[in-house]
């Protein structure tokens, strides 16, 4: 067994007892006590354990930077490695490499039975704790399955109701409502009174839908009906658009995701609708936006912070264990401001 091994055996045997005696962490590991004093010294060293009289604890100060976290593996769930993710995952591994954890990867595809697949191929392969992002949003199916994970667990861009156990978890999340705010903001001072939500469904939609009709509340504008994107109905998509900005008086569009705000540019365009001539759109996640013509006003999500912060709250977790508060983080998303985004037309 190597150091690292018995570095990362020592310290899961303190975080789950809380507290351990010297001698009956050498009896589990199977090495002298001498070897066992060693490795202890070293880990205190490190800000990753506290001495006391014939054994070991975690540090108890709270307030204590983020120690290293040689030798831990961090296992993350995500569920596609294709969208919005790469940039989440992209921060996280940073923040790991930086912290001298190894990340490991599971990929999902959006599929609740391989959430679970995927978590307990990364627990039974040595992963410390989980950075965790179910395929949809939490709710009563989840409970029993977090509350019987045998590592500490992180909850990246998906919010737990507040009267569910898994509310109790640390978590980390873009404040996907504040993120629709400031899209209704920037279409308000702009001078838009009529806007209208296009969304895909997904675990991100019903923040995104209460942050727009609150601020649309405070801000003088009315909120159309919202159109539901069906990939499989085009038409139907089209022709509920063109109503909406033809028939109702609609000039702003809050379309979610950005990749579907693309395409229905292109589509509403072949129906000659000026953007932002006729209509202004403001698309959520700015992943292809900038690639639009014209180009896409989006609000970008801060991925990688959430990537970094996830880490963080985890190694943390890991390495101070129940001492810890429990925190729950949410990061504020930008506007980025670019063509398609314009006064209404008089």
């Amino acid at each position: 067994m190597s150091v690292e091994q018995r570095h990362r055996l020592i310290l899961r045997q303190v975080r789950d007892r809380g507290s351990a005696r010297v001698a009956d962490l050498a009896e589990a590991l199977g090495v002298s006590a001498v070897t066992l004093r060693r490795d202890v010294e070293q880990l205190a060293t490190r800000g990753l354990l506290t001495r006391v009289h014939g054994g070991v604890t975690l540090p108890r100060d709270p307030a204590a930077p983020v120690p290293p976290a040689s030798g831990l593996t961090i296992g993350m769930l995500v569920p596609t490695a294709h969208y919005y993710y790469p940039a989440v995952i992209k921060g996280a591994q940073e923040r790991a490499a930086g912290a001298g954890a190894r990340l490991v990867l599971g990929i999902s595809r959006y599929d609740e039975a391989e959430d679970r697949a995927q978590v307990r191929r990364l627990v039974e392969g040595g992963a410390d704790g989980l950075l965790l992002t179910p395929s949809r949003q939490l709710g009563d199916s989840h409970e029993e399955w977090l509350a019987g994970l045998r590592v500490p667990a992180v909850l990246v861009e998906r919010r737990a109701d507040l009267a569910s156990p898994a509310s109790m978890a640390d978590a980390v999340a873009s404040d996907h409502a504040h993120g629709a705010y400031l899209a209704v903001r920037h279409l308000a001072e702009l001078g838009h009174r009529r806007l209208a939500l296009v969304a895909s469904p997904s675990p991100t939609t019903p923040r995104v839908r209460v942050g727009l009709v609150a601020a649309a509340s405070s801000s003088a504008v009315t909120v159309a009906e919202e159109i539901v994107i069906d990939r499989g109905r085009t038409d139907e998509l089209v022709s509920g658009v063109l109503r909406l900005v033809r028939d109702e008086g609609v000039t702003g569009l809050l379309v979610h995701n950005d990749e579907d705000a693309l395409s229905l540019v292109g589509q509403l365009s072949a129906e000659g609708v000026d953007i932002p001539g006729e209509v202004s759109l403001v698309a959520y996640d700015d992943e292809v936006a900038a690639f639009c013509s014209p180009s896409l006003t989006a609000v970008a999500p801060p991925k990688e912070e959430v990537g970094r912060c996830a880490v963080d709250l985890l190694i943390t977790r890991l390495t101070r264990g129940s001492t810890a508060p429990g925190r729950h983080l949410a990061l504020l998303p930008e506007l980025r401001a670019r063509e398609s985004t314009a006064p209404p037309s008089p």
